[in-house]
């Protein structure tokens, strides 16, 4: 499986979530799948969802889940002891991991190499890290929002990009759409 078919299966897990979605394609996959009023999509700040994701979490009681990718998590390493140390329980960090930066081409990312994320982040201080096959990310995602405790999925899957439309949405109606949804 890749990515979009992945962010497919879980779609209906996801809609009753709060979720802070990576830049580029994966914010354009999960758009065009089932748009939300309570997805946030990343416009840029690449690295940064999982950060993001820790702090709306911490600022309030809903079930947040942070949809990252390999390359994002490589390229902002100190979000995972800044998860360790502080991810309160309704904290969910999703990594798809297709060993590629998937919005720039496909280059490889290390992940595909010896770098094991799920050992970085447990070495950061994340109690539950979860290794996930594609198949298996809606039932491991169900199960940590209904297990109520910080959760770290690395999820692996396949390469590769499904090809669909630009958001074309204003980030300001992002931002605004995502509040309201936040505070309802």
């Amino acid at each position: 499986m890749i990515r979009s078919e992945i962010l497919k299966e879980i779609a209906p897990i996801l809609r009753d979530q709060l979720v802070v979605c990576n830049i580029g394609i994966p914010s354009q996959e999960l758009h065009a799948i089932d748009d939300q009023p309570t997805n946030f999509y990343m416009l840029g700040t690449m690295g940064l969802a999982s950060s993001i994701g820790l702090g709306l979490a911490l600022a309030q009681p809903k079930t947040v889940i942070a949809i990252d990718g390999d390359g994002s998590v490589l390229t902002n390493l100190g979000t995972l002891p800044t998860i360790g140390n502080n991810a309160p329980s309704n904290y969910i960090l999703m990594i798809i991991d297709n060993g590629s930066y998937g919005s720039t081409g496909d280059q490889p990312t290390y992940t595909g190499k010896k770098t094991d994320l799920a050992g970085m982040a447990r070495a950061a201080g994340c109690d539950n890290v979860v290794v996930v096959q594609d198949v298996d990310t809606g039932k491991a995602l169900q199960e940590a929002i209904d297990g109520g405790k910080a959760t770290v999925m690395v999820v692996k899957c396949d390469s590769g990009n499904a090809k669909m439309p630009v958001i074309t949405m204003d980030p300001v109606v992002i931002k605004h759409r995502f509040m309201e949804a936040v505070k309802a």
